[in-house]
């Protein structure tokens, strides 16, 4: 049986529209996961008693665990404990009715948080120590010498892994159907589930993503190129 040329066509032209939604949830994860992936990899950089060890089993347990397990837990395990609470305490909050984009942004903001402070931590730890000591020469404090001398070099080290993780997490987004969430691949599915045309519907997510996932590596490397011309 060939293809059906004319549902491969019209489904790609609709899962289009998911790629907003799929970009917002990519960008939000990166934005809110920026902070604790910082304070993370700075409290084990530098061994901070008890802090870094918390730190170290949470990293294990979002490493160690599969992303799906992780969305269950959160979009349908997580709201029934609220959900009790709430309850047993006369709240009228109803934890259901939140957007499903704002859990897809919570499953993926840890996630990202857990990458991005490795990304960070073996950033900074390219950076000679000896620039520590050069900056406290000049005068400058440690939290100076930190956002002024060390961070921007770190930060060129970083473009090429931050590239690959952004990728990876746009891919990751494609999970999000699992939430409900009204992404590119949920769009496709729905369609495909109506005449059974999965192999067109999976055709078009693959050519969608491979797109997006080229267009994301050739901005890095453009971002690439420009810093370390500088």
């Amino acid at each position: 049986m060939g293809l059906n040329l004319p549902f491969l066509t019209k489904t790609f032209m609709l899962a289009l529209k998911g790629i907003p939604v799929s970009l917002e949830i990519t960008i939000l994860s990166l934005l809110f996961a920026v902070i604790p992936a910082y304070y993370m990899a700075l409290a084990r950089l530098y061994h901070i008693k008890i802090l870094s060890q918390i730190i170290s089993i949470f990293i294990s347990f979002i490493r160690g665990t599969p992303i799906v397990i992780q969305i269950l837990f959160i979009y349908s395990l997580l709201p029934s404990l609220i959900n009790a609470a709430a309850v047993r305490t006369g709240s009228s909050f109803n934890i259901f009715n939140t957007h499903p984009v704002i859990y897809a942004v919570v499953v993926f903001s840890l996630h990202t948080s857990v990458m991005l402070s490795e990304v960070i931590r073996a950033s900074i730890s390219t950076v000679d120590n000896g620039q520590f000591d050069a900056s406290y020469a000049l005068g400058m404090k440690q939290s100076q010498a930190f956002r002024l001398i060390i961070m921007p070099q770190a930060v060129v080290e970083a473009v090429p892994n931050l590239g690959t993780l952004t990728v990876n997490l746009f891919k990751e987004t494609s999970l999000s159907f699992l939430m409900t969430v009204q992404d590119i691949t949920a769009i496709a599915k729905i369609e495909a589930s109506y005449g059974y045309n999965y192999i067109e519907a999976y055709i078009d997510i693959f050519i969608i993503y491979l797109i997006m996932c080229s267009l994301i590596q050739l901005i890095f490397y453009i971002a690439e190129r420009i810093i370390t011309r500088k």
